[in-house]
């Protein structure tokens, strides 16, 4: 095993940097030379979900790791944007604008998770003859049903299926960290104040989240129709495929994990844990993260 993957750490991976994207500063990690393996968190947490997993991985590739608008170091979106502003269209216009600032070149492996997802699942649907391979836990593989989530979130989540009928209410990035994913595992207080940093900037608005970024019983329609067109095409794609299926886990279960498991040229792991699994098995994860990335970049040395 790569030493770096038994490290935990609370410190962040690496030192952040920051690209100016159509007048809005974006923060990322990037480290290491050669082909690119680009990590993508989700809603509400930010690259340091990935500072235990990502060192499994030193030495094969460039490490690249962004913070979606919003979340982690990046900016938030102006509030003149309305109030549908942390919507799909506007995080991926964003975001993708970033991939290509930083040139990831023709080769490049994807793990996502959460939201994160849908972006790196969409741009690879948009640019096949670039991806080298998919790795992903926890993921939306394809448009959501409520009856997919486990109560008390079917409550939650009925209000936001229709984007007319979602009132602005409290900060809800701050409330999912504090009464869901810092409840994953014990954290440490540095921990704790890396995830609730970004929520808590005084006179600024706080409300990065889920909202319209994902489909919901067919709720929005683009984000629904993007999340159709790369479901049809993973259930078809030879594209490599690294599915860390986690137990007992959280969305990735039941239809959803019953489709992912017809994907082609596909192989799978299991660890433990819930949603926030880089949490609970980051050194599980790195280890077939890496593994998978030996298998797909011959002469690779760590």
């Amino acid at each position: 095993m790569n030493q770096a993957a038994e490290r935990t750490s609370e410190q962040p991976f690496a030192q952040k940097k920051f690209l100016d994207v159509n007048g809005h500063r974006m923060a990322y990690i990037d480290e290491g030379e050669g082909p690119a393996i680009l990590f993508q968190h989700g809603s509400p947490t930010s690259s340091y979900l990935w500072r235990n997993v990502m060192p499994a991985c030193a030495g094969l590739g460039r490490l690249i790791a962004c913070d979606l608008p919003g979340f982690g170091d990046s900016d938030k979106l102006d509030p003149t944007l309305g109030r549908y502003r942390y919507g799909y269209a506007e995080q991926r216009k964003r975001l993708f604008a970033l991939w290509e600032e930083l040139g990831l070149g023709n080769e490049v492996i994807l793990v996502l998770h959460d939201i994160g997802s849908i972006y790196g699942f969409d741009w690879a649907n948009q640019h096949r003859d670039r991806v080298q391979g998919i790795a992903y836990m926890e993921s939306l593989v394809m448009p959501l049903l409520l009856s997919d989530f486990p109560e008390p979130f079917k409550t939650m989540l009925a209000s936001r299926a229709d984007p007319t009928e979602r009132p602005e209410g409290p900060a809800p990035g701050l409330d999912f960290i504090d009464h869901f994913l810092l409840h994953t595992r014990e954290f440490t207080e540095t921990e704790q104040a890396y995830y609730r940093k970004p929520f808590l900037i005084p006179g600024e608005d706080r409300r990065p989240f889920t909202g319209t970024q994902f489909s919901i019983e067919g709720v929005p329609a683009d984000t629904t129709k993007v999340m159709s067109d790369y479901a049809s095409w993973l259930a078809e794609s030879n594209v490599p495929k690294l599915l860390v299926n986690t137990e007992p886990g959280f969305i990735l279960g039941g239809r959803l994990l019953e489709f992912a498991r017809t994907w082609p040229n596909q192989t799978e792991v299991t660890v433990k844990g819930t949603h926030f699994v880089q949490e609970t098995s980051p050194q599980e994860i790195g280890t077939a993260l890496a593994t998978f990335v030996r298998g797909l970049r011959v002469g690779a040395v760590a």
